[in-house]
């Protein structure tokens, strides 16, 4: 058991490392890099329980974490593109693309994640339903 600790501890510290760049990418402010990584730390494990729970119903989840991973790599692509300082990409200029503003992509964030859990819940729920008219049609018969 205490193998399985140790392990579940250092997945969530390695996580929590992993996501320190990615949190410099929204903000330079050290003290709010710190205390997401902390929330992070003390939400995590109970978050692969609630996700490990709805994941029967959260049919859609991968589609919807794609597009999500997506559009985050879009917006990474193009900041190191506007605050490009690499001499082989436009001799080191900035290359004048279109910057996505933080509060519009916490937007897009939360948009595709509602749309995906709605669309998942709603389909899930027919999906129960059928199952439920089919098995009861069996019964009588």
């Amino acid at each position: 058991m205490l193998l399985v600790i140790i392990a579940l501890g250092t997945t969530d510290l390695l996580f929590a490392l992993d996501s320190i760049p990615a949190i410099y990418g929204l903000t330079k402010e050290p003290y709010l890099v710190f205390t997401a990584n902390v929330f992070a730390l003390m939400g995590l494990r109970q978050l692969y329980f609630l996700i490990g729970g709805l994941l029967t119903k959260l049919i859609y989840l991968s589609q919807g974490l794609a597009i999500l991973l997506g559009f985050i790599g879009v917006k990474l692509i193009l900041h190191a593109l506007h605050e490009n300082e690499l001499p082989f990409i436009n001799g080191g200029e900035h290359v004048k693309v279109p910057e996505i503003p933080t509060l519009a992509s916490l937007g897009v964030i939360i948009v595709i994640l509602t749309v995906t859990a709605a669309v998942s819940l709603i389909v899930s729920s027919k999906r129960e339903k059928a199952a439920a008219q089919s098995g009861s049609s069996d019964e009588i018969s």
